[in-house]
């Protein structure tokens, strides 16, 4: 059952989406709270199923599939969302979502030739923001009762598109070596 943990909380990130987007469409207060908190309870899912996967060495193919996918999943539906809702600005939220399905389409490839990927340091500060920049965005003055948060989560999203941009090119001219 142990083994299964990393997996399990990979499936609940999945589930928390529809969750979080429903906490969001009710566009009270509370419901931009609920959906702020249930995306935090996301984000410590994708940590901790990485750390104890590595750290008990309980990794698998499942979760090795999966949760690529349900990061890009819960990161790309949020965005769309607050797009649509004109609290996310659209030019970084395109190059976010872009970089997201090249490096993702990327490490596939390289992956059907037996070559790794490792995510750099800066891929993980660039993850901080963006979470950072979402939680802020979902939350927001509306939310929080803190003015300007809408806009400090717009300059964190644009500073994540900017660090998105830089190892999303650092990515693909590592892969490029490798393709013929």
């Amino acid at each position: 059952m142990f083994k299964q943990i990393p997996n399990i909380l990979t499936f609940s990130r999945i589930i928390l989406i529809p969750l979080i987007l429903l906490s969001y469409f009710i566009g009270s207060k509370y419901g931009y709270i609920t959906s702020a908190i249930l995306f935090m309870l996301a984000c410590i899912t994708d940590f901790l199923d990485g750390y104890l996967a590595r750290t008990f060495s309980i990794q698998s193919k499942l979760g090795r599939f999966l949760d690529p996918i349900a990061d890009k999943l819960l990161v790309a539906s949020v965005i769309v969302i607050l797009v649509y809702y004109k609290k996310a600005d659209l030019l970084p939220s395109i190059a976010i979502i872009s970089r997201e399905i090249l490096v993702s389409g990327l490490r596939e490839f390289l992956a059907e030739i037996r070559v790794s990927m490792p995510v750099s340091g800066l891929a993980k500060i660039k993850t901080g923001f963006q979470m950072s920049a979402i939680f802020m965005l979902l939350l927001g003055s509306d939310g929080s009762c803190i003015d300007h948060l809408d806009t400090l989560g717009n300059i964190a999203l644009w500073i994540s598109a900017g660090l998105t941009l830089f190892t999303g090119y650092a990515y693909l001219k590592a892969g490029m070596q490798h393709i013929d």
